[in-house]
């Protein structure tokens, strides 16, 4: 097969020799480009057939040629890359935001995957796995010395299938084994809370369901609190790396009555696409606090900058990641697909945040605990290797800490977002009559 690929490369070098003579000098730079194209695939081909021949041991062709399309893509940039078919199915499951599994929250704590919380009315829930459980076993086999990606792997599967986990509980004498069987889950993209006159909104991602998950949210605040006592709204799009890209303008949307959301540009000047919003606010105009930090990339990143250029909303707490760019996923058939950066997204007033990230209104500093003090938490894309530069110079980069705390009640950023919303802190880039003039 390989011979056949170096010979077929020189039948190409020979064609485009032949085109030459035929054309003459009309058009010889292009063909010389082409020539000197075909002339390195030939000494792709090459190195691949040695490596086949001679290796120290036989490789696997099918990894030598994914490597090496993954050489090709992640020099280009940090989020271009190749998926294979089970990478792309991945990907389109967390994008459409439910799978085949059991319904539970983990992390991985101690070489054990702990469940931080089972999510409501799902087969992890009913079966009585609880917050603070450590899985020790799936289907018997041992949960050491796998990753998370491993074992959220293997409790994912296909609806209706059995699995059984041995379970570690505080206050337990004994292991506990639970028999559960998978459904289909529905991730929440959006979670939401009343805090007395305050509707609080945490977006996880940008799934196909986080728009609807949003309109759902503020319906149920609004039932809960009477529009002469609801303060405001705080979003909370810290620690949300990002996602789909017509959501992102979706969520931008619900809080905008008119104006750009956010364009993108691609590698030719005509190519620019623009997303504008329309006319009604879910929010009713009531003030929003958004909360950004290193962690908030991307979609959280649009959505930031389309609501503070718009001044709909202030944008508290740290520097975003300052991920700017558009990745079309490209579809190859049977052979998985091709995520490429095609274009780089721009805030309605024309700043392209690559590499920048959002700089936030009001910046609140989040310290860390003890056990945190000396690692780095620091998240930017400007820390990237090989990321895209922006047009203009930014000596600071972007990124900054990726700590939130888990009690609520130790959120510095929070608290003050509350505050500002209440009147009890004052700010002059939070006015108590915020201008809502738009951009056009």
């Amino acid at each position: 097969m390989v011979r056949k690929m170096s010979l077929l490369l020189a039948g190409a070098l020979m064609g485009a020799s032949a085109m030459s003579l035929v054309h003459g000098s009309a058009g010889s730079s292009a063909i010389a480009a082409a020539s000197e194209t075909y002339r390195n695939l030939a000494i792709f081909g090459d190195v691949f057939e040695r490596v086949r021949a001679q290796y120290v041991t036989p490789p696997d062709d099918k990894a030598l040629v994914e490597n090496a399309i993954n050489g090709m893509l992640t020099a280009l940039d940090p989020h271009s890359s190749y998926l294979n078919q089970e990478a792309a199915q991945d990907m389109r499951v967390q994008t459409r935001g439910e799978f085949g599994g059991l319904g539970i929250e983990v992390t991985l704590e101690n070489e054990l995957v702990k469940v931080i919380a089972p999510i409501e009315d799902t087969p992890a829930s009913k079966a009585g796995v609880l917050a603070g459980d450590y899985i020790v076993e799936i289907d018997g086999a041992e949960v050491r010395g796998l990753t998370l990606s491993d074992a959220v792997d293997k409790m994912r599967g296909p609806v209706n299938s059995p699995i059984e986990l041995t379970i570690l509980r505080e206050g337990a004498a004994e292991p506990i084994k639970v028999k559960i069987v998978r459904d289909i889950i529905k991730v929440r993209a959006v979670r939401f809370r009343v805090e007395e006159d305050v509707g609080y909104l945490k977006i996880n991602s940008f799934t196909e369901r986080t728009f609807e998950d949003l309109q759902a949210a503020i319906g149920k605040i609004t039932d809960q609190i009477p529009d002469d006592k609801l303060k405001g709204y705080v979003l909370d799009l810290r620690l949300n790396p990002g996602g789909l890209l017509d959501q992102a303008v979706a969520v931008s949307d619900a809080f905008l009555d008119r104006g750009e959301i956010v364009s993108t540009r691609g590698r030719d000047p005509s190519d620019v696409t623009r997303f504008d919003s329309r006319a009604g606010d879910l929010a009713g105009g009531k003030p929003v606090i958004v909360l950004t930090n290193g962690g908030s990339a991307s979609a959280s990143e649009i959505v930031a900058g389309a609501l503070q250029d718009h001044k709909r909303a202030t944008v508290l707490g740290t520097k975003s990641f300052g991920k700017g760019s558009v990745q079309t996923i490209i579809p190859l058939g049977e052979n998985g697909a091709l995520r490429l950066t095609t274009a780089l997204y721009y805030t309605p007033s024309g700043k392209s945040i690559q590499g920048k990230g959002i700089v936030p209104d009001i910046k609140v500093e989040q310290p860390l605990p003890p056990e945190l003090l000396g690692r780095d938490v620091t998240r930017g894309e400007s820390e990237l290797r090989g990321h895209i530069k922006g047009n203009e110079e930014n000596e600071e980069g972007s990124g900054s800490s990726a700590y939130v705390p888990p009690d609520p009640k130790d959120d510095i950023q929070l608290n003050y977002a509350y505050e500002l919303l209440r009147g009890q802190k004052t700010d002059p880039a939070f006015p108590p009559n915020p201008d809502r003039a738009q951009l056009q």
